[in-house]
């Protein structure tokens, strides 16, 4: 079977989401980060945080909340680069991760002076997630990211972030240490089935205005709603007091749009069935596949995922579109050969994406040097 390969990148397309805009801004073979844009909110999500230095400094500040899979080099030592362009700004940034992130994160801010900091800088929010429970401590810009006395909390069920417009949840699975995979799910919108109006024989009008407010948790007033149903061949008023119930009657179904995010996991029959249960039907899979098949013993070795590897995760969860990333830097020369492994089954698209994104570094013979000779200061 072979593979089918949309070249087109879905970070470019609204569809199939309704709110969320993904955007890979690494290479295949980069350290990986899935900046999500969530369009009605004009702010961003962001999962891992690796070499970030090619990011604009606007995509960087309109970052409210990164989500950090676990603190090897390579997802987690951006952070330096995200603190350097938010800590002077009037507003609060929730991080999440694994056990000992919290610690991870004091010994980044520790490591600077802050005897010049202003009441106004940020404050970081460290998430804690762990079995159960998570603990949340600030690092408060006004007091110099001291640490603040954590907060701990039950864990229910797997949600760990919500905004009006979308839910993050996590589990962790087995990297040799707790890895946070990820799951996006888009809030779902207000949709109204045409049958089950007509065969309750409701009327579209205004009121369907109001219940989408009710809907959005927009509406004041009473609770109150006059609907125009059709009785008898007339047109009547009637008032309905249950808006969650008339909304229930009239609903149309629908499946809402998510991203699942899944780095560094061994392959695992207890990690497989996690990823089953958590990610299965997800719309888009961004996920690790650090290694070719011949290659699989050194896959095994550092509980990484290899192309055969993916082909069997793909098989199992059926996302509709699925984005391969962090291969190793070993095959430079050689990524084709990772879109020749993957086979995806009927009803998924393999998306391919460049080898590397982050600027090349500098040889010295290619920065400009000063001029040697006395500067003439009369012009």
């Amino acid at each position: 079977m072979q593979v089918k390969i949309c070249y087109i990148c879905i970070m470019k397309r609204r569809l199939p989401f309704r709110y969320l805009e993904p955007t890979f801004f690494a290479g295949l073979l980069d350290d990986p980060l899935l900046l999500v844009n969530v369009r009605p909110w004009g702010r961003a999500l962001l999962f891992d945080c690796g070499q970030l230095h090619h990011l604009a400094k606007r995509v960087l500040r309109s970052i409210n909340a990164i989500f950090i899979s676990h603190a090897h080099m390579d997802h987690f030592m951006g952070m330096d680069t995200f603190i350097r362009h938010n800590h002077v700004s009037p507003r609060s940034v929730d991080i999440f991760g694994p056990p000992g992130i919290t610690e991870r994160m004091e010994s980044k801010l520790r490591s600077y002076d802050w005897n010049l900091s202003e009441p106004y800088w940020c404050t970081f929010r460290v998430h804690e997630i762990h079995a159960g429970h998570w603990a949340t401590t600030a690092f408060s810009g006004a007091g110099g990211f001291r640490r603040q006395p954590p907060q701990s909390r039950p864990l229910e069920g797997e949600a760990v972030y919500e905004n009006p417009w979308l839910k993050v949840e996590a589990i962790s699975c087995d990297h040799k240490i707790p890895s946070l995979i990820f799951k996006v799910t888009e809030r779902e919108s207000f949709a109204i089935d045409e049958e089950k109006m007509a065969a309750a024989g409701l009327v579209k009008g205004e009121w369907l205005r109001q219940l989408k407010k009710h809907f959005y948790g927009r509406a004041g007033g009473d609770g109150l709603l006059r609907v125009a149903r059709l009785q008898g061949g007339e047109i009547v008023s009637e008032e309905v007091h249950d808006l969650d119930g008339l909304y229930a009657s009239i609903r149309r179904r629908q499946r809402p749009a998510s991203i699942g995010y899944v780095t560094d996991v061994g392959f695992t029959e207890e990690n497989l069935a996690r990823m089953e249960r958590f990610l299965g039907g997800v719309t888009l899979l961004v996920c690790e596949c650090s290694f070719i098949a011949e290659d699989r013993d050194k896959a095994r070795a550092s509980y990484h995922l290899c192309t055969a590897d993916l082909n069997c995760i793909i098989e199992r969860l059926r996302p509709r579109f699925v984005l391969p990333m962090h291969l190793s830097k070993a095959y430079l020369e050689r990524s084709r050969l990772v879109y020749r492994q993957l086979m995806a089954p009927p009803g998924v698209t393999v998306l391919k994406v460049t080898d590397r994104v982050t600027p090349r570094p500098l040889a010295a013979w290619e920065v400009p040097q000063p001029e040697w000779s006395p500067v003439d200061s009369r012009g």
